[in-house]
C-alpha cells in the first residue's frame, strides 16, 4: 500500500491534541445546551448499509434521542451517495434507507416535532454544489493525512482509492455546513474529519467573507455513551455478521446471543483490558438494567458463560420490546415512512437553497440572476 497512508507518530500526536480541545468544547456544550437549545444546530447520520444494531442504538441513535428532547434543531443525512464509496450496494441503497428510517424512528426520533429532519444526499442537489468551492479550499495532503479516511481505506482492503472516498472529509462539510450546522455528534475516531470541517469553514469565510462570515465553525458533541462491540468482541459491523438488529425478534436475539464470544473462567468479573469479550456482554446488560457492569458481574458470579448470555437475553429483549413494537407500526405504514423523508428532504432543499444564495453572493457568482 500507498506508504502515504501509514499513521505515523506525528499523526498520533496532533490526534492527542486535537481530542483534548474537542473534549474541553464538548464539556462546555453539554452544559449549554439545555440552558439554550435554540443557539444549536445539529447535524448527524450514516451511510444506509442497512437496517441498524445494537451499536448504532447504544453508541449514537440514543445521543441523537437525548439531543432531540433537550430541544435543539436536527438533521439526520442518510449518505446514500457514500455507499458509493467502498461498497456495491447500490442494488439496495433504496431499501435500506427506507430500513435506516423505520429504525431511527421506532429509537424515539420525531419528525413531527418540528425540529428534527430526515434527508439522502442524493436528494438535495444544492448540497452537493458546495463540493466545488470547498474542494478549492482543502490540499491533497491534507486529504492524505486523513487518520478516518487511512483507517477505512485499510479496513477495506484497498489497493485502489477512489475520488470520493478520498474526498469523503469535504463531503462532510458541506453535509455539516450545508444548513449552519454548529454541533456534530460525533465519536473520537471522526474527529479528524470534523476538524477538516472546521478548516474550510474557516478559510472560506476568511477568503470569501471576511466581514460577514457565511458558515459557523461547528464543534463536536462527544458522545458519553459506551463503545458496544459485536458477538465476536470486534466492531459490530454487519458485514462481519457480528451484529444484533434492532428488528431481530426476541428468539433471533437469544440465537445470536448463544453465539456470542466469551472464555473458559466461571467466575464472571468486568476486566475490559484481559477479558474484552465478557466486558462487552456485562456492559451491554448494564446499559438495559441501569447497573454498573461491576454490579451485574457480581449478580452472575461463578455462574460462566451460560448464565451471562441468558442475562444478556432477557436484559436486551426487555429493553428492545417497546422499540420493535414501534418498528412493526411504522413498518405497516409505508406511506408515513416515505412522507417523512419527503418532507425531511423538502426542509434541507430550503436550507441548501438559502447557504448556496449566500455562497454565490460571497465568490461574486450570484451575477444578477437571483
Amino acid at each position: 500500500m500507498d506508504e502515504k497512508f501509514e499513521i505515523d507518530a506525528t499523526d498520533v500526536e496532533q490526534e492527542s491534541s486535537t481530542f483534548k480541545e474537542a473534549a474541553r468544547r464538548s464539556d462546555a456544550l453539554w452544559a449549554d445546551l439545555p440552558r439554550d437549545p435554540a443557539r444549536y444546530r445539529v447535524l448527524t447520520g450514516e451511510r444506509p448499509t442497512g437496517p441498524l444494531h445494537v451499536g448504532h442504538l447504544f453508541g449514537t441513535v440514543a445521543n441523537r434521542v437525548r439531543i432531540q428532547e433537550l430541544g435543539a434543531t436536527t438533521f439526520i443525512v442518510i449518505a446514500d451517495y457514500q455507499v458509493l464509496t467502498d461498497r456495491d450496494t447500490a442494488d439496495a441503497v433504496g431499501a435500506n434507507v427506507h430500513e435506516a428510517i423505520l429504525d431511527y424512528l421506532a429509537a424515539g426520533l420525531d419528525p413531527e416535532n418540528g425540529r428534527t429532519f430526515f434527508f439522502s444526499h442524493s436528494h438535495v442537489p444544492e448540497l452537493n454544489q458546495l463540493l466545488l468551492p470547498f474542494m478549492s479550499l482543502v490540499t491533497t495532503a491534507e486529504l492524505d493525512r486523513n487518520p478516518t479516511v487511512k483507517e477505512e481505506i485499510r479496513a477495506a482492503g484497498l489497493r485502489q482509492v477512489n475520488a470520493l472516498m478520498y474526498t469523503y472529509p469535504i463531503h462532510q462539510a458541506a453535509d455539516i455546513l450545508f444548513c449552519q450546522g454548529n454541533v456534530v455528534p460525533v465519536g473520537r475516531d471522526q474527529l479528524p474529519h470534523l476538524e477538516l470541517t472546521r478548516k474550510i469553514a474557516r478559510r472560506f469565510n476568511e477568503r470569501f467573507a471576511p466581514d460577514a462570515p457565511v458558515f459557523p465553525v461547528p464543534d463536536a458533541l462527544l458522545s458519553v455513551l459506551p463503545v458496544v462491540l459485536g458477538t465476536d468482541g470486534q466492531k459490530m459491523s454487519k458485514s462481519r455478521g457480528n451484529t444484533i438488529m434492532l428488528k431481530m425478534t426476541a428468539d433471533e436475539t437469544a440465537r445470536a446471543i448463544k453465539g456470542a464470544r466469551t472464555d473458559g473462567d466461571r467466575q464472571i468479573t468486568y476486566d475490559p483490558q484481559r477479558r474484552p469479550e465478557v466486558a462487552n456482554l456485562l456492559r451491554l446488560v448494564a446499559i438495559c438494567t441501569g447497573e454498573t457492569p461491576e454490579a451485574v458481574a457480581e449478580r452472575i458470579g461463578d455462574g460462566g458463560g451460560g448464565k451471562l448470555k441468558a442475562a444478556v437475553t432477557e436484559a436486551l429483549n426487555a429493553y428492545l420490546a417497546p422499540i420493535r413494537d414501534r418498528r412493526a407500526r411504522y413498518a405497516g405504514d409505508p406511506a408515513y415512512v416515505r412522507d417523512v423523508l419527503r418532507r425531511g428532504v423538502a426542509r434541507a432543499r430550503e436550507e441548501a437553497v438559502t447557504t448556496l444564495d449566500r455562497v454565490r453572493a460571497a465568490m461574486n457568482m450570484d451575477h444578477g440572476l437571483q
